[in-house]
């Protein structure tokens, strides 16, 4: 007997990410190829967003996917997350020209007050909710203190792109495979200030540190490069980064459906690595049950570490502060 699909919600799907994220949703690689899904697809509700809409589906449909049971395509949120299992929350108001951050993170804010409602309202039970909109982690926090059924541990925001590019870079400076790269973790916040924890990292089971074997190195260049890693993106090509994001966003889901998957997600740091008890903050997990995770606190970090953690903590109590009334 074939299984129950998995109803996905998707918002802003017709863009970039969601281009270049449901063909691979539909064809099995978040959630199993044997799980079919249904895909529900919110866009903007205005001519031109809900056009493209359509094409994205035609183009679906023309894909024959076996896994793929259904598509709803709308412009309202109480009809995307409707029975929804998981929440995909890829749509937010990008920075214009001579935005100052205060307002983007307020603009934002009343998109994720709006969706965190409808999917409180209209999710299923088991509903699980990722927000890759920047900035996510505030983002997922107000979308989180929508919610009066589902709890905040249903509630993350994705950092695995950073954790990916952490891992990419660590591997090109020693010369392995990439496969030769674990326990890279990312803390904070998905910005430059986050943290990519090489002390505790490790290349072929020994130290990252030892392996590469310079320190300098991995604090003056390799940080930076992979906190800045989406601005040279966009500097380099004229767009955020749209197939890497799509990608990571896959790895999230599907390691958050993988029991024993030990990997970083931005959940409610509840005062774990020092981090202030309210702000969503990037730390590893270990997914326990498909759905549930445990935070991976036994991590000892040195005073360099303690220090980066403060940095990005302190931008993330800003940015709670800059929007504590749409709390």
């Amino acid at each position: 007997m074939s299984k129950t699909p998995i109803r996905v919600a998707v918002t802003g799907a017709a863009g970039n990410i969601g281009y270049a994220l449901l063909f691979r949703i539909a064809s099995g690689e978040m959630l199993g190829k044997d799980q079919p899904v249904i895909l529900q697809l919110l866009e903007i509700p205005v001519e031109g967003p809900q056009k493209a809409l359509k094409g994205v589906a035609m183009e679906l449909e023309d894909c024959a996917f076996p896994l793929l049971q259904d598509m709803v395509l709308t412009g309202d949120a109480d009809v995307a997350f409707k029975d929804a299992n998981w929440c995909l929350l890829v749509g937010s108001k990008p920075r214009g020209p001579g935005m100052e951050r205060a307002d983007l993170l307020k603009d934002n804010g009343k998109i994720f007050i709006g969706q965190g409602q409808a999917i409180d309202k209209v999710a299923a039970d088991d509903a699980r909710i990722a927000v890759v909109g920047n900035p996510c982690n505030t983002n997922v926090m107000i979308a989180a203190a929508q919610a009066k059924r589902l709890t905040a541990d249903r509630f993350t925001a994705m950092v695995r792109l950073d954790e990916n590019r952490g891992r990419a870079q660590l591997a090109k400076k020693a010369g392995v495979s990439i496969n030769e790269v674990s326990d890279l973790f990312i803390y904070g916040n998905h910005s430059p200030t986050m943290f990519a924890d090489f002390t505790h990292a490790k290349i072929g089971g020994k130290a990252a540190a030892e392996v590469i074997g310079d320190e300098a190195w991995l604090k003056n260049e390799y940080l930076p490069t992979v906190g800045k890693r989406g601005a040279a993106i966009i500097d380099a090509r004229g767009q955020s980064s749209a197939a890497s994001a799509a990608n990571a966003l896959i790895d999230h889901v599907r390691d958050l459906s993988t029991p024993g998957a030990i990997h970083s997600v931005a959940v409610k740091s509840e005062g774990r690595y020092g981090f202030n008890p309210d702000v969503w903050a990037g730390m590893p997990v270990k997914t326990t049950t498909a759905g549930s995770f445990e935070v991976i606190e036994s991590y000892e970090m040195d005073d360099f570490a303690k220090s980066k953690i403060a940095l990005t903590n302190y931008e993330l109590v800003g940015e709670r502060e800059t929007i504590k009334d749409l709390l």
